[in-house]
């Protein structure tokens, strides 16, 4: 079993930052991508930022400049520092692991329970 439990959320106001952490833990033997996702109310969850094993990383167009995802990968961590900070970027953040739980089995996504960012104009 495989879970990952996100952190680091709250409320912050406009311009401010905020930095999100999320553990993978449990039975893990490969991690191909971690990412976030977020979903504002009544909106479709969207992807925000992934990074794959290699380090390359790919970021939605309205946070390009303002959020930084890195890995840890002996720690099976991932992160996401947000900066300058938008009212619009109000919505609970998701963590997102695509992950083999053994070898040989195949990857599937994981998701975390989720962590709520407000910010206030």
């Amino acid at each position: 079993q495989v879970q990952l439990l996100e952190s680091g959320g709250g409320l912050v106001q406009a311009g401010g930052s905020l930095r999100l952490s999320c553990a993978a833990s449990g039975s893990i033997f490969l991690i191909n991508a971690m990412g976030w996702y977020r979903q504002a109310p009544e909106k479709q969850r969207e992807p925000v930022a992934t990074i794959i094993s290699s380090g390359s990383t790919n970021y939605a167009d309205s946070v390009k400049g303002r959020f930084t995802i890195s890995r840890d990968n002996a720690n099976n961590m991932v992160y996401l520092q947000m900066n300058s900070l938008k009212p619009e970027d109000t919505a609970v953040y998701y963590c997102n692991g695509d992950i083999s739980p053994r070898r040989s089995w195949p990857s599937r996504n994981y998701w975390g329970q989720g962590t709520q960012v407000t910010v206030s104009s």
